[in-house]
């Protein structure tokens, strides 16, 4: 499974690297091989650290993200997130590079790779804490799936998206593309929406997750939703 994982990682960056790279036109790109090193480094680090601490979530998130179990609503909603994300790559190498259409400073590549670094630490925190944190929208009542209060999870409902927010703000700046950043608004958009069909799964069939929710106010920031 472990070698799987790291298998499917350095895939996965090598598809993300085409998207930058074909339509950039030029392999001359500084944002973008510092973005792939820090992703593929995170990703074999998370991976073999899952594999270790917790190989039953690791085998139910090397899954496809599109499962029977999901309902249609999910099915359309995660459909569109993994299509919107991965265009959003290549969006952003035609703005960045190819037609230079928008351009951010050089030091700003610092604090977009420290953005993209959080979102996957507090991912990390998120896993670390939940072992129900699957890739699709479902009760796990194989697993004995219980309510998750305590980590990140004291602070906001679903803080793995609320790390994305790190992500779709530091990619684009780490890329050099300023229209970027309004993509991953949309991003956080679906990403919201999937939050609300989520939300509606485990209010039904999640025993103590209402209690929760009314302990834990907001979902995605605090003080804010």
């Amino acid at each position: 499974m472990l070698v799987k994982t790291l298998i499917r990682t350095v895939l996965s960056i090598a598809v993300i690297g085409v998207l930058l790279f074909v339509p950039a036109g030029t392999l001359n790109w500084t944002g973008a091989w510092i973005f792939l090193i820090e992703m593929l480094v995170i990703g074999i680090v998370l991976g073999v650290w899952l594999g270790r601490h917790d190989p039953e979530l690791l085998k139910e998130r090397m899954r496809s993200p599109i499962q029977k179990e999901q309902s249609f609503q999910d099915k359309i909603v995660t459909s569109l997130l993994l299509f919107f994300f991965f265009a959003w790559f290549a969006f952003m190498a035609l703005d960045a590079i190819r037609f230079n259409w928008s351009t951010v400073p050089g030091w700003l590549q610092i604090p977009g790779a420290v953005g993209v670094f959080i979102a996957c630490y507090i991912g990390y925190l998120t896993l670390r804490e939940n072992t129900f944190a699957v890739l699709v929208v479902k009760v796990q009542k194989e697993r004995e799936q219980k309510v998750i209060s305590t980590g990140p999870y004291r602070y906001v409902r679903h803080p793995m998206y609320a790390g994305m927010i790190f992500y779709v703000l530091g990619a684009p700046v780490l890329l050099g593309s300023w229209w970027g950043l309004l993509w991953g608004c949309g991003l956080l958009g679906l990403f919201s929406m999937r939050i609300l069909i989520e939300e509606g799964t485990l209010r039904k069939g999640l025993p103590g997750y209402d209690d929760y929710a009314a302990r834990v106010r907001y979902r995605l920031v605090p003080g804010i939703w």
